[in-house]
Order: C-alpha cells, then sequence, then structure tokens
C-alpha cells in the first residue's frame, strides 16, 4: 500500500476554529516551558485533551523567512573548549538572533560551522560582525555564505 503525502495549507488565524486555535497555544505554552503537562497547559488555555490530541499532529507554527533579514555564516573553528561559545557570545552581543547552528565533527583539529542568524535587530553591520568574528581566538575562517 501506498503511502500518502501529508498536504499542506496556510491559512489565516482567523478563519481557524477555536480549537485548532487553542490547541497552537497549548503547543507554544509547552515549548516555552510555561506549562509542564499537557493537563496543565490545556486547563489554562480552557480546551480539553481530546481536542488536543485531535489536533496537535496537524498544526503547526509558521515562520515566513521572507519578512527576516537572515543571514548564513561559514566558520571554520580551532577544535578548542569555548570557540564556539566565544563565536554565539559575540552574535548575541550584537544582538543577533541565532536561527540555526550546524557544526561537523572536527578534524585535524578543525571544526567546520554554519549558523543562521536573523540579523534585523543587529546592533553592528555584518561586516563589522564577520570581522569581529574573525577576530575571535580559534576563529580561522569566517565567511558570509547568504543573505536573504
Amino acid at each position: 500500500m501506498k503511502r500518502k503525502e501529508k498536504e499542506f495549507y496556510l491559512v489565516s488565524r482567523d478563519i481557524l476554529p477555536e480549537a485548532i486555535v487553542k490547541t497552537i497555544q497549548v503547543k507554544e505554552m509547552l515549548s516555552r516551558g510555561e506549562a509542564e503537562t499537557v493537563n496543565e497547559a490545556v486547563e489554562r488555555i480552557g480546551l480539553s485533551r481530546s481536542a488536543f490530541y485531535k489536533y496537535k499532529d496537524g498544526v503547526f507554527p509558521f515562520f515566513d523567512a521572507r519578512l527576516n533579514n537572515i543571514i548564513t555564516i561559514s566558520l571554520v573553528l580551532e577544535h578548542q573548549a569555548g570557540v564556539l561559545s566565544n563565536v554565539l557570545n559575540t552574535v548575541a552581543e550584537a544582538q543577533g538572533n541565532i536561527l540555526t547552528i550546524n557544526q561537523g565533527i572536527p578534524l585535524h583539529g578543525m571544526a567546520n560551522a554554519t549558523l543562521s542568524i536573523e540579523a534585523d535587530q543587529l546592533t553592528v553591520q555584518v561586516e563589522e560582525l564577520l570581522t569581529n568574528l574573525a577576530y575571535l581566538k580559534g576563529v580561522k575562517k569566517v565567511e558570509l555564505i547568504g543573505r536573504s
């Protein structure tokens, strides 16, 4: 038997049934740690557990990358404690919001890393951020590989 692929639609929140909107709110509350259990979250939102479990696997938050200024940076880092942490701290100090981090397994004392950063709130120009990262101890190479 061939498995049917799921179809997805982008739908405005204001036309969704209340149970689906509340399911989304429960999922967000759980992901933010505002509730420890499903029972606690559904009780606070005013949704039945059965409705939550009915819809939970079918609704997902939407992140529209087109609305954000996202940069992707490739780095080559020495395999030393604290190097990646210093990179992340430098991005945070510049008010960059890190969306993804991918780091390969170190080979020959070096590791490749890629960061996707929401750059809308950066307090420095992208070029200055790249320069600041390049000057960090243990950072061997920094390259802007994407901008959207």
